[in-house]
């Protein structure tokens, strides 16, 4: 059982934390239009690479990155280059509030794929999880395009991307679990975050913009890489470490919260009552799904 820090010495760090995750929708939204999906993901990782390759050196574990560099390399694919890719493409179409929703569903992808690949056991509130909150994602789907607030159209192929992000997502989870459980944590997450800037570089050369985008959407950039990606990864894993996984991975439901309240307020977005009546089902799911909740319902063994 993970040693649980008093709340008072954690809940501050979570806050911040989610409420970075959430604001990094935003800061998607204003560079994506003026870089496009792929540069703007590629940007994005690049710089969380380069901010945090400092703090490898430091620790003296490069040598380590560069000794697994191949299932790193794949895991930066999986974890960051199509993820990143993904939600740039999705937020030209839907919402930042949508898009932080369906982000919520990357547990219930990493149950589903943990019991597949890695025959974790799942119990009938995990199973009853994947269903509600699979409910949830198609309903959500259904009425999706009464949650965007753009004019172009194609929702539900933007919700598809971000789906495809968290299912990538879950793989990843897997993926660490069975081929990197050895490699310290700041050496993955630093070389698959270079291992996402190699894969995004030709793409993003590929599509980068014919006009010079605005000095805003540069800093947009700058702090979605800096803040938002190298130093919310710092403090993702310094909770993790400190007060366990499980408490970590509930940070995934607060994001949705900061994401639709700064939509609302700086983006000018509508949250439906669809939205929160779907969102409430999926997060409720997933807190089933990954076991978070379930110990609640049912006398422990």
């Amino acid at each position: 059982m993970d040693q649980q820090l008093p709340w008072r010495q954690w809940l501050p760090e979570f806050v911040l934390l989610a409420a970075m995750w959430g604001s990094s929708f935003l800061f998607m939204r204003e560079g994506v239009h003026a870089f496009g999906p792929f540069a703007t993901a590629w940007v994005r990782v690049t710089i969380a690479a380069l901010a945090l390759m400092p703090i490898l050196m430091w620790r003296k574990q490069t040598s380590a990155m560069l000794h697994r560099w191949r299932p790193i390399l794949l895991m930066g694919l999986l974890s960051s280059g199509i993820p990143a890719a993904c939600y740039s493409f999705a937020l030209l179409f839907i919402s930042t509030g949508l898009s932080s929703i369906l982000n919520s569903t990357t547990p219930l992808f990493g149950a589903l794929i943990a019991w597949w690949w890695l025959g974790d056991r799942l119990n009938v509130w995990r199973v009853l999880g994947l269903v509600l909150g699979f409910a949830g994602v198609v309903l959500l789907t259904i009425n999706g395009s009464g949650a965007s607030t753009l004019a172009y159209g194609n929702e539900e192929l933007a919700i598809a991307a971000c789906l495809l992000a968290t299912l990538c997502y879950g793989i990843a989870g897997s993926f660490i679990k069975k081929y990197l459980f050895d490699v310290p944590v700041m050496v993955t997450t630093t070389g698959s975050l270079f291992g996402a800037s190699v894969a995004l570089l030709l793409p993003a050369l590929w599509f980068w913009p014919s006009e010079t985008p605005s000095l805003r959407a540069w800093l947009s950039l700058l702090v979605l890489g800096l803040f938002c990606t190298a130093l919310a990864y710092v403090m993702y894993f310094r909770l993790m470490t400190r007060n366990g996984p499980a408490t970590a991975m509930t940070v995934t439901y607060l994001i949705p919260v900061f994401a639709n309240c700064i939509g609302v307020i700086w983006l000018d977005e509508i949250v439906t009552p669809w939205m929160l009546g779907c969102g409430v089902l999926i997060v409720f799911g997933t807190a089933l799904a990954s076991g978070l909740i379930g110990p609640y319902f049912t006398k422990k063994e």
